[in-house]
């Protein structure tokens, strides 16, 4: 009897531990506007690991589901407006990133 009862502690531990590893987390995104607003289609944000995307609409866009880490982001801009960049934007666990304005040269 005493040993089915550590076996069951046992377990409950290593139930709980997993648990606590694997809480549920809500979807971290790198978010910002471009100027101008109709100057642009894509954000890309671009990592060692990760390439993600995301249309522009009215000058706004969200890239979802980014992994914590360092990225570069891109916006694909429609002519004459020239592609621009934006290097070094942090992701922490937990918060998303505000990129804010990123302004398209012609």
């Amino acid at each position: 009897m005493k040993n089915v009862k550590l076996k069951l502690a046992a377990l409950t531990i290593a139930t709980a531990s997993i648990f606590a590893f694997n809480v549920n987390k809500e979807p971290v995104s790198i978010k910002g506007t471009v100027n101008p607003p109709d100057g642009a289609v894509r954000a890309w944000a671009l990592s060692s690991t990760d390439t993600l995307k995301a249309a522009i609409e009215k000058g706004a866009f969200e890239i979802p589901n980014v992994k914590p880490g360092t990225y570069q982001i891109i916006i694909e801009a429609k002519a004459p407006y020239k592609n621009t960049g934006k290097d070094g934007v942090t992701v922490a666990e937990g918060k998303p990133a505000d990129v804010g304005e990123i302004k398209l040269d012609k």
